[in-house]
């Protein structure tokens, strides 16, 4: 009886853990990706590999209704919804395929209420979650891809992530919820606006303009007050496309537009396990797009310190209508009360003296919409602007150019930290009032600052510790001065005090001994012109590329500087990054972010290593070091030419992504500037343009021609200065002009990568590199040229003309040439040795 007994109930406990095991699997299946022939029900997930992004159905606070999406760790972190529009009242939606592939939401009567929309799809699809959070439809045989979430944003814009300018005057991006518990397409939304070549964010409230972010300089959004450094690190804009691009490692961020039409930058708090909001779009009612109306300026200070409205009338303007001013309802502006001299001029029919009115400058002003854009440099901009009589005002930025406005200036708003400087077109009377009071007060200011420099140069020498800029967490840093810094330390320092490097770190002497191990043999990566260059690690653990400058290089305070200033200025995903410098004595040292992979010469010229880049990769590592150089080019805030490219100074990370480095040798241009000519002939045998060694001229066209050497290299991967065709003496650019000739291209690509699949696009790649190594510099395409041709966005390819230096040249001395015929480099960072002409 009890062994009967005994047997029952470990039959029921064996029933119930059955059964057990089914719910279980119902409610908690979790995987990667699903195929056509699988769905997912209301109570089944799709997760990333990483765990962080999952996607199914969730229930919005203080709602009943269901909707499928995408969230990061917990459901109250929503990031996107499919069926926005559209929800389900119960439990028994399911997600899967439709017959022609797309990916649909059905409800409980089988009616799709949400799909991908794709035509002319394959019927054999896959649905898969990425570790960025980005839910992608693809051909599963192909693995091409179809449809992916990025492309249709809701309201949170992810890493990677583009917002684009439809280049009509509205280019949405985002659009908000209704309200927390409706993700149902709200009021606003958000998108990016290029006029010209000027970019600015907008968000729109329906289809009123809400808020605006001022121009894009290359580096920051000019009209955002508290844009902290940590944005350059995080958005780019190419050809209108403002893109979200966070450092690899950083902590998880995102920009949400919430339901009251507000971005809020959000960070994830580990210890809170919540996102956490970091900045917001409107921080004061300035923030409201034309709130003051025309010709007049929002101050959100001005009412905080002393209770007076936040509008005021321009100098030389009144208010349109008086009593609604008076009532703090400014929309309807003001208006000019002392006419312009050239109007009087115009009105008497007499000679305009176009330097009869004068300009009134506004500091730190988030500058007014409608601008035009010209190239101009400063002064010619604003002499264009006085000779113009419609011309209200003008504003010059390195990084954006010269902008005019000829109508109403709309949306000024006074800025606390940054903005730009805004002059404003007024009678010359405005001007004259308190001018006495002006120089005495000038006189006064000029006398105290004498003094107050003077005592600070003082204390200055007499202390032994300068603290450094702090950077983020990080504490401050100091030069060593246990003894005093000799003349070259000196002149290095105050080169650097003349440079607001607001992000650069100086480092002391001992912390880097300290992290490098007092620079032991063990930790250097390799040698180049500039010396030697060492791995290290700082106390907080970060990695570190050191270089030193050697006493007996070739380069000195000049390159040195010139690396440091123009680095500092330059923030792009494919250029490398500068973390600090170090001056004590004769000491200069350069610190970079630290790169696993070293240089591409180290993979693309190593018989063993060179199959580890197959030919996808090589397309990704040319078309990088393209977008690096276009950047350089033209949408930096510098105008910047690089004089030294080649694989050795093409750097690759820990994913194999390129990244730009070694701008020893670079060269600053103004805006208008295309070309210059130097005596002095710097760079590597093998990649400088026939112009610049023969004439010296170099231009961005120096570049397209070493980036086109560059290429070949990478598609053959044979070094065009150690590749030699003996019978017919021919260097690799002659041989791959014989072999174009011969319509034989092919031969060309290194026989580990070559795959049939791949076959045209590899035919247009050595097309392309053709083109950008053409003995004329006209004749070759700008770099924003070669990234369409890339992309393949230039269908048609024109015939290329013969390179230039397609036979061996006797011109480089013995050393050079040794020099140029190493199997590969090991640097880390490196600095090309120079070779005089």
């Amino acid at each position: 009886m009890i062994g009967t007994m005994g047997i029952s109930s470990h039959a029921n406990l064996f029933f119930v853990l059955f059964m057990l095991s089914f719910y279980v699997l119902d409610v908690g299946i979790a995987t990667e990706s699903i195929t056509s022939s699988q769905s997912i029900k209301d109570s089944e997930t799709l997760s990333s590999k990483d765990g962080n992004f999952t996607f199914g159905f969730f229930t919005p606070p203080n709602s009943s209704d269901r909707y499928v999406g995408i969230w990061w760790k917990s459901q109250s972190t929503v990031l996107w919804v499919a069926n926005r529009n559209q929800s389900l009242n119960d439990s028994s939606g399911v997600v899967t395929f439709s017959e022609d592939g797309n990916l649909v939401v059905l409800n409980g009567q089988n009616q799709v209420i949400w799909s991908t929309s794709v035509s002319n799809i394959s019927t054999d699809t896959t649905a898969q979650l990425s570790d960025e959070g980005k839910l992608k439809l693809t051909e599963t045989t192909t693995g091409n891809s179809l449809w992916d979430s990025f492309q249709q944003p809701s309201n949170t814009l992810l890493p990677q992530m583009k917002v684009s300018s439809n280049r009509t005057g509205r280019g949405v991006g985002l659009t908000s919820w209704k309200n927390p518990s409706d993700p149902s397409v709200g009021s606003f939304s958000l998108g990016a606006v290029e006029r010209g070549k000027i970019v600015q964010v907008f968000i729109w409230n329906e289809t009123r303009p809400y808020w605006r972010s001022g121009p894009w300089s290359g580096g920051v959004f000019t009209g955002v007050d508290l844009m902290a450094s940590a944005y350059l690190n995080s958005l780019t804009v190419v050809d209108g496309e403002v893109t979200y691009n966070p450092e690899s490692g950083s902590e998880f961020g995102i920009f949400v537009l919430n339901s009251q039409g507000q971005v809020e930058q959000k960070y994830w708090d580990d210890e809170q396990k919540a996102l956490e909001v970091s900045w917001t779009s409107k921080l004061s009612d300035c923030d409201v797009y034309g709130v003051c109306g025309s010709f007049a300026i929002c101050d959100a200070q001005s009412q905080g310190t002393n209770g007076s409205p936040i509008c005021s009338c321009l100098k030389g303007f009144e208010p349109n209508n008086k009593e609604e001013w008076d009532a703090q309802n400014w929309t309807s502006g003001c208006f000019r009360s002392t006419p312009l001299q050239c109007e009087r001029a115009k009105d008497q029919n007499t000679t305009i003296d176009t330097n009869a009115d004068q300009f009134l400058e506004l500091q730190k002003v988030k500058v007014p919409d409608f601008s035009e854009w010209s190239s101009a440099e400063p002064e010619t901009c604003r002499s264009q602007c006085l000779q113009n009589c419609s011309c209200v005002a003008y504003s010059h930025d390195d990084g954006i150019g010269c902008m005019s406005w000829n109508d109403n200036l709309l949306d000024l708003q006074q800025l606390s930290n940054r903005g730009l400087h805004l002059y404003v077109r007024v009678d010359p009377s405005q001007l004259q009032h308190g001018k006495k009071t002006t120089i005495i007060i000038t006189v006064t200011v000029i006398i105290g600052i004498v003094i107050i420099v003077t005592c600070a140069c003082v204390i200055w020498r007499r202390t032994s510790c300068r603290p450094a800029m702090k950077r983020g967490k990080k504490g401050f840093l100091c030069f060593k001065n246990d003894e005093p810094l000799k003349e070259t330390g000196n002149k290095v320092f105050e080169e650097l005090s003349r440079v607001k490097l607001q992000e650069l770190l100086l480092f002391d002497f001992e912390k880097l001994a300290t992290a490098t191990n007092n620079f032991h043999q063990s930790n250097k990566l390799g040698q180049g012109g500039f010396g030697p260059v060492y791995m290290g690690k700082l106390q907080d653990g970060q990695e570190i590329a050191v270089k030193r400058l050697s006493r007996a290089s070739g380069q000195g305070l000049e390159e040195f500087m010139n690396e440091v200033i123009v680095i500092s200025k330059l923030q792009h995903r494919n250029l490398v990054r500068l973390l600090g410098c170090c001056i004590e004595g004769d000491e200069k040292m350069l610190l970079y972010e630290y790169m696993p992979n070293k240089s591409l010469d180290v993979f693309i010229f190593d018989p063993k290593k060179h199959k580890l880049l197959d030919w996808r990769k090589r397309c990704s590592i040319i078309e990088g070091i393209a977008r690096g150089l276009l950047y350089l080019h033209r949408d930096s805030r510098l105008k910047i030419i690089h004089r030294d490219l080649k694989a050795s100074n093409i750097l690759l990370d820990d994913e194999l992504n390129p990244k730009i480095s070694d701008f020893g040798m670079a060269r600053i241009f103004g805006r208008t500037e295309d070309h210059a000519n130097t005596n002095r002939i710097v760079g590597t045998y093998g990649y400088i343009s026939p112009e610049y060694a023969m004439q010296g001229l170099f231009s961005e066209k120096s570049d397209v021609f070493s980036f086109g050497v560059l290429l070949l290299e990478i598609v053959s991967g044979r070094r065009n200065t150690s590749f030699y065709d003996d019978e017919h003496s021919l260097t690799l650019l002659g041989f791959t002009w014989a072999q174009w000739k011969e319509g034989n291209m092919l031969s060309l690509v290194d026989s580990e990568i070559y795959d049939p699949n791949d076959h045209e696009d590899m035919l247009r790649v050595i097309h392309i590199g053709l083109l950008c190594v053409q003995e004329l510099a006209s004749d070759r395409p700008t770099m924003a040229t070669v990234v369409s041709m890339l992309n393949s966005d230039v269908v048609f390819l024109p015939p290329p003309s013969q390179p230039a230096f397609i036979r061996v040249q006797n011109v480089v001395n013995s050393e050079s040439a040794e020099e140029s015929q190493r199997v590969c480099s090991v640097n880390t960072i490196s600095i090309t040795k120079i070779y005089g002409r």
